[in-house]
């Protein structure tokens, strides 16, 4: 804490009065001279800025003297503007065709914009650098609407999760540069495979709901598409380091070559990140690469990426229940235990870990043909490998396919061992799209096809009795393929000024094929067709109303089958939004209802590698609103509260209770909060200077289908403080910032996360007892994060 001390004392030493501050206003419009909405004006030297109003309109204040301001806008290039200001001044800026970012054709097939009917946030890497100090993706995006973040570590490094509307990461569509992200079977995203990917993401868009046809799997509550660096213009050389609380440690390097003969770059990153986890041995040690060579001309850019990581965590997914953490305290870890007979811990397996290494490999070529037409054409390659390693104590010879063994007139038939589950696959396809624009039409046209092909298999590396076993004795050897193809159109017509039409229509044909003890034979087809229609108004100068209507069709995943006898699921979603953008604020309030049939909800269990268990609950639905602001009060405090009220429920639920299946009635679907609600207040005392406190509320929610009071999660509120100070000396280095992060400032006490199970007790009178348990995930008290990046 001494150095956020000293952090402090350096930000109020820095304050000085301020100058004379003028009025910057003006419009910036596209090529066609139609207004931009919702573009970003950054002052350079500050990082502050204002939004443009629907029709293009900003207003700033900045002091006297030359500044330079950077007009943004998705799918555009940057626009810099040098000014010197001795008064009020008029700037306005109208967008080129060669200020086309073509580097934004990788992702504009899938993403929203103002005229879209649907509901969206965007982050820019703006947005989150303060904060990225080893935290994953879904820690940085805790703020958002409708988020709910957690950790099994307990300290956002390692295992993450993200739940949007309720929904979890399963069923959260991600892309990165339009290529699927979602793992092939179990359909989830495993962040900790790619750590620190933020320092490689130029923006991201989380799309609520359906959103817009994607490639890869139904979106069920969200869908995050995430785009990569860009091409600099200029050569640079970037240094960070962080540290904090559970010696936490992050080292990153950053280079870029700048545009060689006006056509070439080359960039890349190299990361590594450790971290001893809040939990008891929740230790990860990972190390992460981005690498990218790219040539660009006026109308053509081709882009070769080569990214991924390497991954060592120290298992800590079984998180705790009730009478552990009562006998253990809240940071005990079951994970590699060992017990005597009375069932005492009496040591611990140090090599209980999760080892895995992936490499992603993608291709695109994206050309401007004309003012009109573009397009884009992708190839991937995805490689995975790794195992988890466990300790086993009394394990059934027969379960690892092993002979009991005849010790005189003894039989042995358990024994304790150490396995290793092992998972190799390979995931390669192609992305395409088409685009043509005109003053009232954009069309896209475009689809994927990708290929998914894993293997399974277990060795046992050690055991007390080896049985007929040999050295890493093969126990089982499962496979599975699942190829995936979509195709799409997509067309938004605008036949007044004011009115703009929005239709998508998508096929998706998805075939899965396993051969496993636990999935058995499976060798299913699905053939989902999804159309989506809305329609957006122009009320009044910087605002507009929309609607939509959207289905959506999802295939089960692996641990689906391995449950028992999956059907697919079927939602319909219907979306009401009002936007209101000016140049001092920026409302999004929006309804939403989602109606499913056989959604595959989270049952609460676990299976025994703590993956969440589904089952298929009939009809079931989600109705809510969500309210997001931005406000600027003058160019000191920006505030950006949100908040989301909901109702989840399963219709006429059944359950099987005390032996016998019971009517429930209407329950709460398990994991959904009926309000989520954050906040982030940033102050500028000074040019170079950032406060930012933040703030999450999050209502209590069922980990169980049946209301069960047991199965209940505690309501939680945290807040943590973000500071940052920049300094440009001019003399060797171009800038040093300076980052702290207090976490949890006021050291609540909490859960963010858990899981709910039951099982039943037979009584000497052959009647059934059901008996429940629940488990948590304990999240850390006040910790901290500290961190410098030095670019020259």
């Amino acid at each position: 804490m001494k150095f956020l001390f000293n952090f402090l004392v350096l930000v109020c030493l820095s304050l000085q009065a301020q100058g004379q501050q003028y009025q910057v206003h003006g419009r910036l419009t596209d090529p066609q001279g139609q207004g931009v909405g919702a573009a970003s004006v950054i002052h350079l030297k500050t990082g502050n800025g204002v939004q443009t109003d629907l029709d293009g309109y900003y207003q700033l204040e900045l002091p006297a003297g030359a500044q330079r301001l950077s007009f943004n806008f998705s799918g555009k290039q940057p626009i810099i503007k040098n000014i010197v200001i001795q008064g009020d001044t008029l700037l306005d800026v109208q967008i080129s065709e060669r200020d086309i970012l073509l580097d934004a054709v990788l992702v504009s097939a899938i993403r929203a914009d103002t005229d879209a009917p649907v509901t969206f946030s965007n982050l820019s890497a703006k947005d989150i650098e303060s904060r990225n100090l080893g935290q994953d993706i879904p820690v940085l995006m805790n703020y958002l609407p409708s988020v709910v973040t957690t950790t099994d570590a307990g300290a956002g490094v390692g295992y993450t999760g993200i739940r949007v509307r309720g929904s979890d990461a399963t069923r959260v569509n991600v892309t990165i540069n339009g290529i699927p992200y979602n793992d092939g079977e179990s359909q989830g995203t495993f962040w900790v495979n790619m750590p620190d990917f933020a320092s490689s993401t130029q923006s991201l868009q989380l799309q609520r709901g359906v959103g817009t046809s994607t490639n890869g799997s139904a979106a069920f509550g969200a869908s995050l598409n995430i785009l990569t660096d860009g091409i600099s213009q200029d050569a640079y050389a970037e240094m960070s380091g962080s540290a904090g609380s559970f010696n936490t440690f992050k080292t990153n390097l950053k280079f870029s070559s700048g545009l060689l003969n006006d056509h070439f770059e080359i960039s890349g990153r190299l990361s590594r990140i450790k971290s001893d986890g809040y939990i008891d041995r929740a230790s990860s040690d990972l190390e992460s690469y981005f690498l990218q060579g790219a040539f660009k001309d006026e109308k053509t850019l081709i882009k070769a990426l080569i990214f991924g990581g390497q991954q060592v965590t120290y298992q800590s997914w079984n998180g705790i229940e009730k009478w552990q953490m009562d006998q253990y305290g809240r940071t005990f870890n079951s994970a590699g235990a060992i017990y005597n007979e009375e069932g005492q811990v009496v040591d611990y397996y140090d090599n209980e870990v999760d080892d895995y290494k992936q490499d992603h490999f993608q291709l695109h070529w994206n050309q401007q043909w004309s003012s009109s037409w573009s397009s884009n054409l992708a190839l991937h390659y995805t490689r995975g490998r790794g195992f988890f390693e466990q300790y086993k104590q009394d394990q059934a010879f027969e379960d690892y396919n092993l002979d009991p063994i005849q010790n005189g007139e003894n039989t042995i038939n358990s024994t304790d061992l150490i396995r290793r589950k092992w998972l190799s696959n390979h995931f390669y396809g192609t992305t395409f799209s088409v685009n043509y624009q005109s003053q009232n039409i954009d069309f896209i046209a475009g689809g994927g096809w990708n290929n998914y092909e894993g293997d399974h298999f277990g060795d046992i590396i050690w055991a007390r009795y080896a049985s007929q076993s040999e050295i890493r004795d093969r126990y089982y050897n499962d496979n599975s393929e699942k190829s995936d193809f979509n195709t799409y159109a997509k067309l938004t017509y605008s036949p007044i000024e004011k009115l703009s039409l929005f239709g998508d229509i998508q096929y998706r044909h998805v075939r899965y094929k396993a051969n496993g003890n636990e999935t058995g034979l499976v060798d299913d087809d699905f053939n989902f067709f999804n159309p989506k229609a809305g329609i957006t108004y122009d009320l009044a100068s910087g605002q507009n109303l929309y609607f939509s209507y959207a289905r959506a069709h999802r295939e089960p995943n692996r641990n689906d089958y391995e449950s028992g006898d999956p059907k697919p699921e079927t939602l319909n979603d219907f979306e009401l939004g009002w936007r209101y953008t000016s140049s001092k604020m920026r409302i999004n309030a929006n309804a939403y209802y989602m109606r499913y049939k056989n959604q595959l909800v989270l049952t609460g269990e676990l299976n025994d590698v703590g993956a969440p268990l589904r089952e298929n609950v009939g009809d079931s639905y989600r109705l809510g609103i969500e309210v997001d602001a931005l406000f600027y009060f003058g160019e000191q405090f920006i505030l950006r509260p949100n908040i989301a009220l909901s109702t989840n429920k399963n219709l006429d639920f059944y359950a099987q209770l005390d032996g016998q299946v019971q009517e429930l009635g209407n329950t709460d679907i398990s994991y959904s909060p009926e309000v989520i609600a954050g906040n982030m207040f940033t102050y500028m005392p000074k040019e170079n200077i950032r406060l930012s406190f933040l703030s999450k509320y999050v209502s209590s929610q069922y980990l169980g289908n049946s209301d069960a009071e047991n199965s209940k999660l505690d309501s939680y509120f945290v807040n943590d403080l973000n500071m940052q100070y920049t300094i440009e000396p001019n003399v060797l280095f171009e800038s040093i910032t300076l980052n702290a992060l207090v976490n949890n400032i006021f050291d609540a006490t909490y859960s963010s996360n858990g899981y709910y199970y039951t099982y039943d007790q037979a009584n000497d009178d052959g009647s059934v007892t059901t008996l429940d348990g629940t488990g948590y995930y304990p999240q850390a008290g006040i910790n901290f994060l500290v961190g410098a990046t030095i670019r020259f």
